[in-house]
Parts: C-alpha cells; structure tokens; sequence
C-alpha cells in the first residue's frame, strides 16, 4: 500500500474530527530494516522534529525504528513527508488515530539494543517472518478450529480485550515469551511445529517478531495480524468484529475501541495497570495512588509519595499548567 495515499484516506474518512481544530492525530509506526549509524540518524530526526510541537517517543535500533508520535494535522503532514522522503522509511506505513489532546507530555527519541526486546539475539523479521494475513482476511482465518492463535501481548493489555479462542501467555513483559513458548510449545514435541500458528499484537511488531522467532526454532506454518490489532479496529466495522473489549496502548489514551476511539479505560498513576468505572467503585482504588491491584503491593513510604504526587498535579491542574512534561530543552531528545 502506497503509506501517503494511506494517510489521505485516514484524513478523508476523519474529516469530522480533523477539522476541529482541537483534536490532534496519533501516528504509531515501526520498520524493521538495517540501522548501523544510530546517532547519524537521531541527529537527522532531531532536525525533523526540532521545530515543531509534535511530541511522543521513537526507539532507533540496529534493527530498525519504533514510534508513535502526536500533533496537529499541519505539523503531522510535514513531519512524514519528513520521515517519507528518507531513503529507508520511503515505504514507512503507519496506524493514525485521533484523540481529544496529546497523548505525550513531550518528544524523545531513545537508541535502544532491540525496537521491542525479545532477549534473544540474531532474530530478525527482515530474513524470516510468518505470513501477514490483512485484517479483512483475520476473521476468516481465526475461524480455523485447528489454528493455534496466540496473543503476544502482556498480561495486563490482555486483561481489558483480546480475540475469541486467543491463548493468553500470561506474560508481564514480550522479554518472557520465548520462556512461555518453551513451556507450552516446546516441550510438546516434533509435531507441534507443523500446527498452524497464528499470533497478534498491539500494532504488529510483537508477532512480526514473534514470528520471526518461532521460525527460527523449525515452526512451519506461522501467521500474524498485519498492522496488529489497531489497524484490524480500524478496517473492520464493529458489527463484524471478532474482538472483544478494548486494546491497550502505550500513552495517555490508555486503550482505544473500534474505528481507534478513546476507550472507557483510566491508568493507575500507581501500577500503570488499566482501571474502569467499576474498578474506581473498590474500596482500595484512591486516585493517584492505589488501586485493586496495587493497594498491597506498596508500603507506606511509596503511598505518600504517590498522595505527594497527586497532591502536585491537582494544584498545577488548578492553575492551569502542566504538571508533567515542562518544556525542557534537555529532555527534548
């Protein structure tokens, strides 16, 4: 897919949203491909986004890029065709979404050893992956009674929404994977790598990953989610869908549902765990503090820290200002 033409179609189709003025674009991306000079090409970024108001986080890495960004319409336009006319992002796709402000306090961009950290070296999608199936193809294919379907993601994005039938690997972190696939894969002998395997994550790069590692321990018939689970809300209407619940992500949205709209779920500013209304209603949630799930994990020193912070945050609130993220040249990248 020509990614340009893509964006075109997302502001056509957003047209309501994009011209109130109010409301900014999220652009989530990622590629691998090979990256030897990492300060060479932070530095072109940092000229890139230096001047703008555009905010949100870019991992660079030998292996590639990792991001997602946030701005107005305006600025988003130039910053990709920015990025769009770099030799190895010309062909640079990317999952857009709208939100009512700025997911990111501000702009950083991080040189990582690993895009997503798998912990296991010489894996690499760019020599061998599982086959992409489109998300207008997904529903089909997850019909497969004999299809093992793996969510990649961690256990906590998993606790608010998934496929029907999915495994859930109980993870805290994509680092534990290959530990769970020896557990539940491996130890089932010779014949479970001819089984059809099909995996999804967040926006893609999980289970490209994943698959890319499953392929190199002799697993055959490998699939995954192209785009991931943002770009499978974003194609299929909800009254098709196959998901249940809403998808985690990684700013201040804290999930979104179909067509990429804001979800019902807040964060603990404790544990970063996804909390609702209903888990607000617990005798141990306290805002800016603790939750269910946190409450007895934290000692009395980390609760009072936490009651400092919301104490701080209440009183910028009150005048105005930002609590997080102050400009800062020297936090910039």
């Amino acid at each position: 897919m020509n990614p340009k033409l893509d964006y075109l179609n997302f502001l056509q189709s957003n047209e309501k949203y994009i011209n109130d003025k109010s409301n900014f674009i999220v652009v989530a991306f990622y590629k691998f491909f090979e990256l030897q000079n990492l300060e060479e090409f932070k530095d072109i970024l940092r000229l890139i986004f230096n001047d703008t108001l555009v905010k949100g986080t870019i991992l660079l890495a030998k292996e590639g890029i990792n991001g997602t960004i946030a701005g107005m319409p305006s600025e988003i336009k130039n910053v990709l065709d920015e990025l769009w006319n770099l030799d190895n992002l010309n062909d640079l796709e990317a999952k857009y979404s709208v939100a009512p402000q700025n997911p990111f306090f501000r702009m950083k961009i991080r040189l990582k050893k690993e895009i997503v950290t798998l912990g296991i070296d010489n894996i690499s999608p760019k020599k061998e992956v599982g086959k992409y199936i489109k998300p207008e193809n997904w529903n089909s294919f997850i019909s497969d009674e004999s299809l093992i379907l793996i969510d990649t993601r961690n256990d906590y994005e998993v606790s608010i929404g998934s496929f029907d039938k999915a495994i859930n690997p109980n993870i805290k972190s994509f680092r534990e994977f290959p530990n769970w696939v020896s557990k539940n894969l491996l130890n089932k002998g010779s014949e479970i790598k001819k089984k059809k395997i099909g995996m999804f994550c967040t926006g893609g790069i999980r289970c490209e990953k994943s698959t890319s590692y499953l392929k190199s321990l002799g697993f055959e018939d490998v699939y995954h989610l192209e785009g991931g689970i943002l770009k499978y809300l974003e194609k299929i209407p909800e009254n098709e869908t196959k998901w249940n619940g809403s998808c985690f992500v990684f700013d201040y949205r804290v999930s979104v549902k179909h067509s990429l709209e804001l979800g019902d779920y807040d964060m603990c500013f404790a544990c970063r765990m996804p909390i609702n209304d209903e888990d607000k209603k617990n005798k141990y949630y306290i805002k800016g503090q603790s939750c269910h799930h946190c409450f007895t994990r934290s000692n009395v020193k980390q609760k009072q820290r936490f009651k400092e912070r919301q104490k701080q945050i209440e009183i910028a609130k009150k005048k105005n200002q930002s609590h997080i993220g102050q400009p800062n040249s020297k936090d910039k990248f």
